[in-house]
């Protein structure tokens, strides 16, 4: 089997779908509106990039530089004329997605993501027009979560197949802590996410305040992984709290170092304050045995079994995030017994084996039918 992927060759969850098919034995070749790390995909993977795009600034709700996309059509049609493929897979409905409606190639896949169908659908007339069409021309419409399912049935009466990004249990799994850290800490509280409103990262930041102030017996760090537009302002915000000796900003970091920064945790907070697609940083953490904190928001509460594998607390509340974060720092069996809950219920639902199979079985039942 031949897949041609229309999607962002430097996103990790192209680059862990396109390796992980590569590996089942499917030939994957990849065409891309930014150039991707070929070093990151098997040796293998054709990677195609439309370089007259790269210096374009692709905004998620703009209608306008849709338009653009239809100058890589050319390009594509000669890549599916030479190459041949039995299924074209388009990630992220409102580009790639309207890039496949428009190929009219048979069978065409889209996996929705998130912002496609929480954002982009309810700009204008024009935008929803622009999603339905995309869903209309596809044979599969694939997401990530039940949340995000209940979302598409407003524009298409298709089935919804629900297929996680599952996550490679080889790859994150408990480990010993890696010195990533000058000093050794009592506990270390963390989170691996963009640095973007929506994550609500100042919120953490303000209850691991709060916590340092109740608790100054133990010694305390919090290590925020990730980049974004907002990193500048968070730095303000630590020196101006005086948190400069507490507080980690690690940068973006490369997605294979990833799972090196929860083992060096041991209190996983993700608490977003807009509605997240599905929660791939949480379930990464859970498998690698990390007791998890998440705000109720979207697609994320499908990942964590509350007070099992983890706390749920309303979004913004900065008070009940504090005293979450103590429970677990005051109680270390508490937070062996919900990291190990997490790791069993992320072998049983969130294992990127699985995925695959119902991804691939997908694929067989389309290529059988045309």
């Amino acid at each position: 089997m031949k897949v041609l992927i229309l999607g962002d060759a430097s996103n990790p969850h192209i680059i862990k779908w396109a390796n992980a098919l590569y590996l089942s034995g499917i030939k994957i070749i990849i065409f891309s509106l930014r150039k991707g790390i070929t070093s990151n995909f098997c040796e293998g993977i054709e990677i195609i990039s439309f370089d007259s795009l790269q210096k374009i600034t692709f905004l998620t709700n703009a209608a306008i530089p849709k338009i653009l996309y239809l100058k890589a059509i050319p390009k594509i049609r000669t890549l599916i004329k030479e190459k041949k493929p039995d299924i074209v897979h388009a990630h992220y409905a409102s580009s790639y997605g309207l890039l496949g409606a428009i190929l009219n190639f048979h069978p065409l896949v889209i996996s929705v993501w998130g912002g496609d169908v929480i954002d982009f659908p309810e700009t204008s007339i024009i935008h929803r027009w622009i999603f339905k069409y995309s869903l209309m021309k596809a044979d599969s419409v694939m997401t990530t979560s039940q949340f995000m399912a209940q979302l598409l049935v407003k524009y298409t009466k298709k089935t919804i197949e629900v297929t996680p990004f599952g996550i490679d249990l080889s790859v994150f799994k408990p480990g010993l802590k890696y010195p990533l850290l000058k000093e050794d800490y009592d506990v270390v509280i963390g989170s691996i996410k963009g640095l973007e409103w929506y994550y609500g990262t100042e919120y953490l930041i303000e209850a691991f305040e709060l916590v340092i102030t109740r608790l100054p017996q133990i010694k305390m760090k919090l290590v925020i992984v990730g980049g974004g537009a907002l990193e500048q302002s968070l730095k303000e915000m630590i020196k101006g709290r005086n948190l400069d000796d507490k507080v980690l900003l690690t940068g973006k970091v490369e997605y294979t170092e990833i799972q090196k920064y929860h083992n060096l945790l041991d209190i996983f907070v993700a608490v977003s304050v807009y509605q997240e697609s599905f929660g791939v940083a949480v379930i990464e953490a859970s498998a690698c045995c990390k007791p998890v904190i998440i705000s109720r928001v979207g697609g994320m509460i499908e990942v964590v079994e509350e007070n099992v594998t983890g706390f749920i607390v309303p979004p913004r509340n900065i008070d009940e995030l504090a005293d979450k974060i103590i429970k677990l720092v005051l109680d270390p069996e508490l937070r062996i017994k919900m990291g190990r809950a997490g790791r069993e219920k992320i072998e049983k639902d969130f294992n990127l084996k699985d995925s695959l199979i119902k991804m691939m079985s997908i694929y067989n039942g389309l290529i059988a039918k045309s």
